[in-house]
C-alpha cells in the first residue's frame, strides 16, 4: 500500500502512475488539497490537507506502508507563510503519523539540492556528505533544510524504517512549470552582470524513475540527483534563443520581485538569485552506484528537451528586443 502526497501537481501524478502499474503494488492512494486536473487511472484520490491530522487517519485506516512524499511545493498563489506552512508544517504532520502508524515501513522524499545554498566559497562539487558554506537562511531552500531535519529526527525514532530522501538538482521538461522554467521562458532574460554560473538539471522522466525505484526497492540514505555534466547559463539561454540582458544583482531582483507580483514569475526568490549567480554542481556519483543505473537525459539533453517542447530557440526580432530592453534599462535606473 503506497501513499503519495501533492498528487495533484505534475510530479505526484506521473509518480502515482508509474506506482499503479508495478504489479507488486496492491493499491496507490493519492491525496492533496485540491482534486487533479486530469483522471488518475487506478490511483485514489483522497482529498486532505497533511498540515491537519486527517493525514493520519488516511495512513492508519489503509494502512499504509509506504509513504511517498512530494509536497513540498516551490510557488504557491498565496503567502509565504502559506506555503513554509505546506512545506514544514504539512511534513511535521505526515512524519508525526508514519511515526504512529505500525504498518509503516518505507519513507520517500523528494527534497532539493537547494539544501546546500549557493555562494562563491562553495565547493566546486557537492557531494552529499558537504555542509554548505552559506546556508539557505529563507525561502523554499531553507523550508527543505528543516524537513530533512525533521525527516533525520523521524529515522533515529523508527529505525526499522527505510528512509530516503532524494536531493533533486532543478526539474525540467515539457510538463515541468516552476520559477526555472518560467524564468527560460522570458521574452527578454535579465542575468547578473559579471556572472555565468555553472547549473544542473533532472529532466522530469528520470526524476518519476528514481522516485519509482526508491518506492519498490530498499535505497535508504540521502542521495544528489541530477542529469550528467552542467550547463552554463550563458549556453542555455543562447540554445533557447533568449535575448540576455546583463544587469547588477539589485536590478535582476527587483524585475524578479515585479515579475513576481506581476508577471506571474511566481517563486522568484532571493535563493534563486543567488542560484543564477553562482551556480551550484552537486555528485551523483553514489546515487548511480546504489541503483546500478544512470539518468537517460544529461543536464544539456534536459535542458534541450524542454526547450524544445516549449518552441523556444528562435530569438526575438531585432525591434521588439530594442523596445523591450530600453524599457528594462529605464526602470532598473529608476
Amino acid at each position: 500500500m503506497v501513499l503519495v502526497t501533492g498528487v495533484s501537481r505534475f510530479l505526484g501524478a506521473r509518480v502515482a502512475d508509474a506506482l499503479q502499474a508495478e504489479p507488486s503494488i496492491e493499491r496507490v492512494i493519492g491525496v492533496d488539497t485540491v482534486p487533479p486536473a486530469a483522471p488518475l487511472g487506478r490511483t485514489e484520490f483522497v482529498r486532505v490537507d497533511i498540515r491537519t491530522p486527517s493525514i493520519a487517519k488516511v495512513i492508519d485506516s489503509a494502512r499504509v506502508d509506504t509513504v511517498v512524499h512530494l509536497n513540498l511545493v516551490t510557488m504557491t498563489a498565496a503567502a509565504r507563510m502559506t506555503t513554509k506552512e505546506v512545506n514544514v508544517i504539512g511534513t511535521m504532520q505526515l512524519l508525526a503519523a508514519c511515526q504512529r502508524s505500525a504498518a509503516m515501513r518505507k519513507l520517500v522524499v523528494r527534497s532539493s539540492a537547494a539544501v546546500y545554498g549557493s555562494s562563491p566559497r562553495d565547493p566546486a562539487v557537492f557531494t552529499e556528505r558537504d555542509e554548505p558554506v552559506a546556508p539557505p537562511t529563507h525561502g523554499y531552500a531553507k523550508d527543505a533544510v528543516e524537513v530533512e531535519g525533521y525527516v533525520r529526527g523521524l529515522a533515529r525514532r523508527r529505525s526499522d524504517l527505510t528512509v530516503s530522501v532524494l536531493r533533486f538538482a532543478n526539474f525540467l521538461g515539457p510538463n515541468v512549470d516552476n520559477p526555472l522554467s518560467r524564468y527560460f521562458q522570458m521574452p527578454v532574460v535579465a542575468t547578473v552582470f559579471g556572472y555565468d554560473p555553472r547549473l544542473q538539471f533532472i529532466h522530469e522522466d528520470d526524476g518519476v524513475e528514481i522516485l519509482r525505484r526508491m518506492a519498490v526497492e530498499d535505497h535508504p540514505g540521502t542521495f544528489n540527483a541530477a542529469g550528467d555534466g552542467v550547463v552554463l547559463l550563458s549556453q542555455a539561454l543562447r540554445r533557447a534563443g533568449r535575448p540576455i540582458l546583463p544587469l547588477p544583482a539589485p536590478a535582476v531582483q527587483t524585475l524578479g520581485d515585479v515579475g513576481r507580483r506581476f508577471g506571474g514569475l511566481k517563486g522568484f526568490s532571493p535563493e534563486m538569485l543567488r542560484w543564477l549567480t553562482y551556480g551550484r554542481v552537486i555528485d551523483t556519483t553514489r546515487l548511480t552506484n546504489e541503483l546500478s543505473w544512470r539518468p537517460k537525459y544529461s543536464s544539456e539533453e534536459a535542458f534541450a528537451d524542454f526547450a524544445d517542447s516549449q518552441g523556444l530557440g528562435h530569438n526575438l526580432p531585432t525591434g521588439i528586443f530594442d523596445l523591450v530592453t530600453g524599457g528594462v534599462r529605464g526602470f532598473s535606473r529608476r
